[in-house]
């Protein structure tokens, strides 16, 4: 689905970012993405888009969220997610029309903009900070077992390393994924931007 196409309605994305809030419409219209928050309407021009950021985001309730955002020249950021609450404990996904509306939207903004930059992870810095806290923790609990099971405390052991496991399960996927990464004009990486077609 493109914007050239004029038999089907512009490309577009909903999302309730929050459990409790109104619902947020995304759509393309040419070289605007115009932001309908319900009581308001934001009109943002593709030109102004300097750098278009992928990023893995898991929710409270979710490992699968993902999250685009587009940092404008005025220092402003626009952010969306393939997540939508349905309720207070309920989300929703639609990976394949989120990769959709993102894959369009990145071709605007690669025509408006042709020296736009496309980047996936986490800034740096921050990266390296989670990646050091996330080493630290799991080391402190491979400590905790291994010194658990020298003194002979093997139940206390067998819950370190079911913590360590959790633990594991929950922080490579930040680490890994979110590693920063320079990415060609308009690319759109399937391992953060899920739901391409096969």
């Amino acid at each position: 689905m493109t914007d050239q196409d004029d038999d089907l309605p512009p490309p577009s994305w909903r999302q309730r970012p929050k459990p409790v809030g109104f619902e947020i419409a995304y759509k393309l219209d040419g070289g605007v993405l115009e932001i309908d928050r319900t009581r308001a309407v934001d009109r943002v021009r593709l030109s102004a888009v300097e750098e278009v950021r992928f990023l893995y985001a898991p929710g409270n309730i979710s490992s699968k969220g993902y999250k685009t955002r587009l940092r404008l020249s005025d220092g402003r950021t626009v952010t969306f997610g393939n997540l939508s609450w349905r309720s207070l404990t309920d989300m929703e996904r639609d990976d394949a029309r989120y990769h959709r509306f993102v894959a369009a939207l990145s071709a605007a903004i690669l025509r408006a903009n042709p020296r736009v930059r496309f980047v996936g992870g986490r800034p740096r810095a921050l990266w390296i900070a989670t990646a050091a806290v996330g080493a630290l923790s799991l080391g402190m609990l491979a400590f905790f077992s291994l010194s658990a099971f020298q003194r002979g405390m093997t139940g206390a052991g067998l819950l370190g390393l079911l913590l360590l496991a959790a633990s594991y399960w929950q922080v490579w996927p930040l680490i890994s994924l979110n590693k920063p990464r320079d990415l060609a004009p308009g690319e759109v990486p399937d391992a953060l931007v899920p739901g391409r077609p096969r």
